[in-house]
């Protein structure tokens, strides 16, 4: 039997926050995710006020946050603009810590396996800037599985000399994306992983995740949606069974935290989803 806290992303309810909370809270639901990378939750809108209006508003249900997602979409493969995305980065840090964890969910781009590739250097000053920020108050910027094999990840972050950038593992991606194995990639980045994603899915077609993430744009055919397809839990090419057990056998003590980007009826989705882990868990 197994003991992960099982939360939710906040957005993936598509209701106001107050409404949000108070469904997540109904689901049997630990934690929630938020964004904080648009409308009245970008950083440079928020206050310490406002921030402590929301804990209370989650305390109050019973929950706590499991991580922000600070992912301001552009990664962090582009010199010109890495300045700008990296101070804002720290900013989403500073606030998340108010919210009482220390966990800032992120996407940085596509690590490209050649490490003689232009963008490798440029990604690999820019993340170790936010793992010694992250490390210096107690944080970690936690990179989403998915646009790389774990092997390739984890090659990448152990040159950055800090766990201060470390792992939202999220199984889906690798499965839809490159086709990695989940299971394995528990193993493979165990020293780095402090929040996953509760996510299933498909691959469908065999693109290059360069193409995917946007990075280059040879082929419309790899559009999100087409070269993949999200599934609810239990539906996808995920094994959850040995997924669950792999992170009990690393130690793992955090969240799996479900995100459901698609669908109609996403609070249903998520509810078969708390069930769907329960079980899987017993």
């Amino acid at each position: 039997m197994y003991e992960f806290p099982i939360g939710a992303m906040l957005e993936s309810f598509r209701l106001p926050f107050a409404e949000a909370v108070e469904k997540a809270a109904s689901l049997g639901i630990n934690g929630l995710q938020m964004y904080m990378t648009g409308g009245d939750m970008l950083p440079e809108s928020l206050t310490e006020a406002k921030i402590k209006e929301m804990l209370k508003v989650i305390k109050s249900y019973g929950l706590s946050v499991s991580a922000i997602c600070g992912d301001f979409g552009h990664g962090f493969g582009c010199e010109e603009t890495n300045r700008e995305i990296i101070e804002r980065s720290k900013r989403v840090m500073e606030l998340t810590m108010l919210f009482e964890t220390n966990i800032v969910t992120t996407h940085i781009g596509v690590v490209p396996t050649d490490k003689k590739h232009p963008r490798y250097a440029i990604m690999q000053k820019a993340c170790k800037e936010l793992a010694d920020y992250a490390k210096a108050i107690g944080g970690h910027f936690a990179v989403e599985t998915g646009p790389e094999t774990a092997a390739v990840l984890k090659e990448f972050l152990d040159s950055l000399g800090s766990d201060g950038v470390a792992v939202n593992l999220d199984p889906a991606n690798l499965v839809m994306v490159t086709g990695d194995d989940p299971v394995k990639a528990v193993y493979t980045l165990k020293d780095y992983i402090v929040h996953t994603h509760a996510k299933d899915g498909v691959k469908l077609l065999d693109k290059d995740p360069e193409v995917i993430y946007g990075i280059r744009k040879e082929d419309e055919t790899a559009a999100w949606g087409v070269a993949f397809r999200e599934m609810p839990l239990g539906e996808g090419n995920v094994d959850f069974g040995n997924y669950l057990k792999a992170l009990d056998e690393i130690g793992y003590k955090g969240f799996l935290t479900i995100e459901r980007e698609v669908g109609e009826d996403p609070a249903k989705d998520i509810s078969r989803a708390v069930t769907f882990l329960k079980e899987k868990m017993k």
